[in-house]
């Protein structure tokens, strides 16, 4: 990339940006929530709702029809925070930029909040009012503590029949483990919510039912019941700062006056380092408490120089770690975390900058591929709409037109940066079907689609069946795949007849065991003679270490220049297993000996041996089949609760735990995949429409001793 004479200057000063993530448990009210945001920071000017599918950042014609969020959507808007006396006073000499992504929260895309958690500085993690801790909740909690993002709390929905604050503040603590304080609460519930108590101001704000969509509010003092209720959040959070912020902490000890400017200022501190959460209470869909919620975000949640710098390891030495300085300044260092097919642009490479800054017409360095690209167009996302921009900042989230070989997760770079940063990491798919195109036309327009969508998605995987010639696709669950062949059909223009699903069944061994494997062929069966001579050794890994090897051939029983043939045919045997022929996990090889021929060894040949060495000690290491278990959680009307945990039973579920709120039961319970297809139609007809459920991959168990017997005889058998 070659080097500017100056540095352009910045819309928004760094300290003053945002980049922030909403996150949570599907039908939380995220889209509900950032379209209030966007609403109130004069992004729209219209207020659109899911139910009618009309959000700004629920723009796929699948999230419109569906009521649910598929893929993340980026916006970015302004805020000027209010002054402690309310709406009187705005400074904008202090005006914020705030990058929002809107994340799905249904377990099928869980690879769209796992990129944009791992490019975000802080998160809004929304619970519900009612439900509470749900499971996606605290899946979406794990992916932010992986990449140790800083959040806030907001429990919504307050307006709804059931909602108790202290009930969910009280499961936030005990089933994720942290520390909240609260710093908004809400004043009422249900249909007697009016607005929030400010508990570091000592003030009530309250929102009136108007015809301005909650634009507008008025501070009043605190009513005595009201007080004392502020009073003990505020002690909860001097408690809180002083004893995890050093400053505070000494003021305390000094019995040094601490003000409400001195609190605010620990409470960031303490947020941003993962020591402490706020917490707020509102509902984004009654239009009450989201102004304070975008103070809070401001007050409280870092700007892209207070978080840690971003590291990564050197391309030429994995071993060197390398430091990112967010600066303008500095060489330009970004990260690829998504891909987008746009009818107006083609490929949208969406990246995070973490330093430097990149303008049209620069030339930029991916090291993976070690390949050079001009920068063509730089484009500001607005959900489905875009704007042209000359040139992105460090901090920015923004859009690249037209590179070519780029994947999710890449580095983009100034050539001479000389970092490799690390990328997001993705679960592997857990449900595969077949797919095939309907007419001779839609062939080769479904291979361009499927290649496209797993550019775009990393959970998306595409490969062909070697034995049938089918193509086989994988992803994260029914809904994924669904949504999968929809976009085939509408972007497309994709006709295609689809198999029914298929689980990811994996293989794996109990016991130790020695294999022996040996490949002789003599020239005068026809063709070269051949010699390989493998013994080895199997051993159950740990549950997700996965395939690992050892080499502790001595003497040369097995040369060198082999060995990497033999590890080769143990990879190559591991893709079929000695059960029904599925992939084998967790398991260690360690090849011992062996024997060769000077003349008649080859590579080949020792491959083959090592495949048949492998054979041999599965049928010794008393192999079992693994199948996928869902951790699934139903909410059920209480009076459907009986039929549909017999229902689970019949599914070979095992039920964890019923927790009853109100008149709502929460069933909790684990369920192999295989048994869960069309659940979601058939809970519906059990509960008359009024149940709804969620599952997420939990772990691989083994598979019933007559349910294995059945898988083989449809797969004629392993090996």
């Amino acid at each position: 990339m070659s080097k500017v004479a100056s540095i352009p200057t910045r819309p928004v000063p760094l300290e003053r940006t945002r980049n922030i993530g909403i996150a949570a448990h599907i039908d939380a009210g995220k889209t509900t929530l950032t379209e209030r945001i966007l609403f109130y920071t004069g992004m729209i000017h219209r207020i659109g709702e899911v139910h009618d599918g009309a959000t700004t950042t629920d723009h796929m014609e699948q999230e419109r029809e569906r009521g649910i969020t598929i893929t993340s959507a980026a916006v970015t808007c302004t805020w000027n925070q209010r002054s402690e006396e309310g709406v009187s006073k705005l400074f904008p000499e202090s005006s914020q930029r705030i990058n929002i992504i809107d994340t799905p929260g249904h377990v099928d895309f869980t690879a769209e909040v796992e990129r944009s958690l791992r490019v975000l500085d802080g998160a809004i993690v929304v619970f519900c009012g009612v439900a509470g801790v749900q499971p996606q909740s605290e899946t979406v909690w794990r992916q932010a503590t992986k990449y140790n993002v800083p959040r806030i709390v907001f429990v919504n929905k307050m307006d709804r029949v059931g909602a108790d604050f202290g009930n969910v503040v009280e499961e936030v603590q005990k089933k994720l483990g942290v520390r909240t304080v609260r710093i908004l609460i809400p004043i009422g519930s249900e249909e007697n919510l009016q607005g929030q108590i400010d508990v570091l101001n000592k003030k009530a704000v309250l929102y009136t039912d108007d015809d301005v969509l909650g634009s507008t509010y008025t501070l009043a003092d605190l009513t005595e019941d009201q007080l004392l209720i502020a009073e003990d959040a505020y002690s909860e959070i001097l408690e809180a700062v002083a004893d995890v912020d050093e400053q505070v902490g000494e003021q305390f000890l000094m019995e040094e006056p601490i003000t409400v400017t001195d609190l605010k200022a620990g409470l960031r501190r303490a947020t941003i380092a993962n020591d402490l959460v706020p917490i707020a209470g509102g509902s984004a869909f009654k239009n009450k408490g989201v102004q304070y919620l975008l103070d809070a975000v401001v007050d409280y949640l870092p700007s892209p120089l207070e978080i840690p710098a971003a590291t990564g390891m050197d391309p030429k030495n994995e071993e060197k770690a390398v430091e990112v300085k967010t600066s303008d300044s500095e060489k330009f260092c970004a990260l690829a975390f998504k891909l987008w097919g746009d009818k107006y642009f083609g490929k949208l490479v969406f990246f995070r900058v973490y330093s430097g800054t990149v303008s049209k017409g620069d030339m930029i360095y991916n090291p993976r591929t070690q390949q050079k690209e001009r920068v063509g167009r730089l484009i500001q996302v607005q959900a489905d709409k875009h704007e042209e921009i000359e040139t992105c900042f460090a901090g920015d989230i923004a859009a690249l037109v037209g590179l070519k070989n780029v994947q999710t997760g890449d580095t983009l770079s100034h050539q001479q940066a000389g970092i490799l940063l690390e990328p997001p990491s993705f679960p592997e798919p857990v449900i595969s079907m077949a797919v095939e195109p309907r007419t001779k036309a839609d062939s080769d327009k479904m291979v361009i689609g499927l290649d496209r969508l797993s550019d775009e998605d990393p959970t998306f995987v595409v490969h062909k069946d070697e034995d049938t010639g089918q193509t086989i696709i994988a992803g994260m669950g029914e809904l994924h795949l669904e949504v999968i062949i929809d976009r085939l059909k509408r972007e497309f223009g994709v006709q295609a007849n689809v198999g029914k699903p298929q689980i990811a069944y994996r293989e794996t061994i109990t016991s130790k065991a020695a294999g022996e494997g040996k490949f002789i062929r003599d020239a005068a069966t026809g063709g070269k003679s051949m010699y390989g001579h493998v013994i080895l050794e199997v051993t159950p890994n740990d549950s997700g270490k996965g395939i690992t090897t050892e080499n502790s051939v001595t003497a040369g029983a097995i040369p060198k220049e082999y060995i990497d043939s033999v590890m080769s045919g143990v990879s190559e045997a591991m893709t079929n297993g000695q059960v029904a022929g599925f992939p084998v996990v967790d398991v260690h090889v360690n090849v011992q000996n062996g024997s060769f021929h000077e003349v008649d060894s080859n590579d080949n040949s020792f491959k083959i041996a090592a495949i048949f060495a492998i054979k041999d000690a599965f049928e010794k290491a008393s192999p079992v089949l693994l199948e996928p278990i869902m951790d699934v959680e139903i909410a059920t009307p209480d009076e459907f609760q009986g039929d549909i945990m017999g229902d689970l039973n019949r599914r070979r579920g095992q039920i964890q735990e019923i927790v009853t709120k109100g008149p709502v039961a929460n069933v909790s319970a684990n369920v192999p995949l295989a048994e869960m297809f069309g659940y979601s139609t058939d809970v519906r007809t059990l509960s008359s429409g009024r149940a709804s459920y969620t599952m997420e991959p939990s772990s691989f168990e083994e598979v019933p001793r007559n349910i294995v017997e059945k898988l083989v005889a449809e797969r004629g058998g392993g090996y």
